[in-house]
């Protein structure tokens, strides 16, 4: 079974579900045999590499509050994201763009080091306060989860991976996704937002019991119906040549 996610590395909500999914995977009886993988999204294709004002400016300006009010959502933030075991420094956060970051995560992708790659990319964001806009940075943290860091620079100076973000958002677009993080289970349900564990949990069941229905025993057989089949080895070819050695 697979899980897809639309996610960003600037999106506050996409690291708390991400952790709230894996949650609720660990808890899954059968969460090792679910493959979830990353897809891009970009809240805001168009954003600059580096900029002068912080997060809480940034805020401020977009929904017209004071900055006061700004820094209190972020506050009210870093506890949601405190909740699930993560830690949020929105004072020292680096705003920049995050399409080299998502072109990271592919390449990381071609290793089946995606997962990696992309925790250790949020936590650069939110919590190291690293800038995911310098390519060396990035190169940085592709050394860290075991990837070689002259072949992740090489790819970062290229165009390679492009493609495959722009893949994703166009199929964003074709689903209709509006917002981040989005998770798509088995491309039958879909789940928007950083929901509670349960809802990840509930859906990621009734996923599976679909895709993999429990057989159904059928008893109306004759009543000797029992007699004729194997149990215990008693008829195993093997076991029988063994019980008796000297026979060719």
């Amino acid at each position: 079974m697979q899980i897809d996610v639309w996610s960003d590395f600037a999106c506050p909500f996409c690291y708390i579900g991400k952790k709230r999914l894996e949650g609720a995977l660990a808890k899954f009886e059968h969460g090792k045999h679910v493959k979830v993988v990353f897809r891009s999204f970009e809240l805001d294709p168009g954003a600059a590499i580096s900029y002068e004002h912080d997060v809480h400016e940034m805020l401020s300006r977009k929904y017209g509050m004071p900055r006061e009010k700004a820094i209190e959502m972020n506050r009210d933030m870093a506890k949601q994201a405190a909740s699930v075991g993560l830690t949020f420094n929105f004072d020292t956060l680096v705003l920049t763009n995050t399409f080299d970051a998502h072109r990271l995560t592919h390449f990381a992708a071609k290793y089946g080091k995606q997962d990696e790659m992309s925790d250790r990319l949020f936590r650069a964001y939110f919590t190291d306060s690293k800038h995911l806009g310098q390519r060396d940075t990035l190169a940085d943290l592709a050394a860290e989860v075991g990837l070689d860091r002259q072949e992740a620079l090489a790819v970062l100076e290229s165009d390679a991976h492009s493609q495959d973000v722009r893949g994703d958002e166009e199929e964003a677009s074709r689903l209709g996704v509006r917002g981040v993080p989005f998770f798509v289970i088995n491309r039958k349900y879909a789940i928007s937002g950083a929901q509670p564990n349960e809802v990840f949990l509930n859906a990621i069941k009734q996923a599976w019991d679909e895709a993999y229905p429990a057989l159904t025993v059928i008893n109306d057989l004759a009543d000797d119906a029992n007699d004729a089949a194997c149990s215990d080895g008693f008829c195993a070819p093997s076991a029988a040549k063994d019980a008796n050695p000297d026979k060719a």
